[in-house]
């Protein structure tokens, strides 16, 4: 016979001694360890340090039904197999009602014994599993794990908690890095539908000639290289969470398929004819003004207000400053629990360092900071040397100077002789040859989005 996989503890509990002692022989044979207890009285001093119990019906005193309701009371966890010679159909079904893992009518074989046993303690070890899975899950995106106890995140998390029991399309909006994406995670987890897929496409990550393909999918041969069928990104998210992240970067051909989605719940495979209907919650983010790209015409009016539903604005991380101290202290938490660092806490002449900067990358900036500052660390808490700042100048603007700055002299914002639309054209050219024609790293470069810059440069000629 197979040994057990680990030395479990078993609870046999019987009055019956000759019985009890031969269920033990065979329970310990096979690897387990044993517990006997002749009494329930005696047994619900034994059952919370043991991984299964097993009892007789015919109890003295307290009998075995109510011990398997006390023991439920104690640890629901625990799984219970109860046994009885005077088995009857009514008296399992009341036993499995009250939380028994299985029945044993009396007598029964060593081998039909150990079958059951291995299932029930297989059963429970799944059930476990399954919680600590659900439990990480849970503490991943709970609201104590998002980390703000300001006003305005409060007030963000009050949103979030609003919303997410419907089916409503969020709109997040914000800075990148300041968390989008978690509170979209968050959204779908404190949903009806967190059990079912969440999806993130990242419309900025997908190549425009690819996107349709990608979020609708396609059939087999309906282009060079579709060897085989393909479900799109929406048909994976069906019944769940699709999250649009950087929406503002998706082509104005894609925007009318995708006004499609959220208002009928229906599209088409590239290749195909057929119309499929999915359930799926849409929460789209960016990181731009919409209502510019709308004016500008790279942006949909329809969709927008499709989108704009309940939108959720993210503030910047140096418009919360009074969250910067327990942002810090639980990325250095983090990364030193991860890293093995000894480093426990941040003084406070580092505290105020870290609180004067302005976070240009917010969150994610502060994160790779402490991170960083770990590194160089060399006593129990960071000190203001250890903690090492992006310094990089900041995007000049016509109030800051620069080459086309304005002058001592009360001058001009322009360069003599050269016009805004020649300085716009000069920018952009720049942009590009940095970002090696990259168009979507280029648009970065200049804070607009990748349809924004596509419109200057048709009207520039520059295509």
């Amino acid at each position: 016979m197979l040994k057990a996989p680990m030395k479990q503890r078993i609870l046999i509990v019987e009055d019956e001694e000759k019985l009890r002692r031969v269920l033990a022989l065979q329970l310990e044979s096979t690897g387990y360890e044993v517990e006997l207890a002749g009494s329930a009285e005696e047994a619900l001093r034994l059952s919370d340090r043991c991984a299964l119990v097993i009892t007789d019906l015919r109890l003295p005193a307290m009998d075995g039904m109510a011990l398997l309701e006390s023991i439920q009371r104690q640890n629901s966890r625990t799984p219970v197999i109860v046994m009885t010679a005077f088995g009857t159909v009514e008296i399992a079904v009341e036993a499995m009602k009250k939380g028994a893992a299985d029945f044993l009518p009396k007598p029964f074989s060593l081998d039909h014994l150990m079958a059951v046993v291995r299932k029930a303690l297989e059963v429970q070890s799944l059930r476990d599993e399954n919680v600590q899975l659900k439990e990480e899950l849970g503490r991943r995106y709970r609201f104590d794990n998002i980390v703000g106890s300001g006003a305005k995140m409060q007030e963000i998390l009050g949103s979030v908690a609003r919303v997410a029991a419907s089916r409503t399309t969020v709109l997040l909006c914000g800075e990148s890095g300041t968390g989008k994406d978690l509170i979209a995670r968050a959204i779908h987890h404190h949903s009806p539908r967190a059990g079912q897929p969440f999806v993130k496409i990242n419309c900025t990550a997908i190549p425009e000639n690819l996107m349709e393909s990608e979020l609708f999918g396609y059939e087999k041969g309906a282009f060079t290289g579709a060897a085989s069928t393909k479900p799109g990104k929406f048909e994976q998210a069906d019944r769940g969470t699709a999250f649009l992240d950087e929406i503002g970067d998706v082509p104005p051909a894609i925007q009318v398929k995708l006004l499609r989605v959220l208002q009928e719940r229906e599209f088409e495979r590239l290749g195909s004819n057929k119309t499929r209907q999915i359930d799926v919650r849409i929460v789209a983010a960016t990181n731009v003004d919409l209502r510019r790209a709308l004016e500008e015409g790279n942006f949909r009016e329809d969709l927008y207000y499709r989108l704009n539903v309940f939108p959720i604005t993210i503030p910047p991380l140096r418009d919360r400053s009074e969250d910067i101290p327990l942002l810090a202290e639980h990325f250095l938490r983090k990364y030193s629990r991860e890293n093995g660092s000894s480093v426990t806490g941040i003084s406070e002449a580092a505290r105020h360092k870290l609180v004067a900067y302005h976070w240009p990358g917010n969150v994610r900036e502060l994160e790779n900071v402490i991170e960083r500052s770990l590194l160089y660390a060399s006593g129990a808490s960071l000190q203001p040397e250890d903690i090492r700042l992006d310094h990089a100048p900041r995007r000049a603007t016509a109030a800051t100077g620069g080459n086309g700055g304005a002058t001592g002299n009360g001058g001009e914002f322009l360069a003599a002789g050269v016009t805004l639309e020649e300085h716009e054209r000069a920018l952009i050219r720049e942009a590009l040859k940095r970002a090696a024609g990259n168009k979507s790293q280029a648009a970065r470069l200049l804070g607009l989005t990748r349809n924004a810059l596509r419109y200057r440069l048709a009207q520039m000629g520059l295509e």
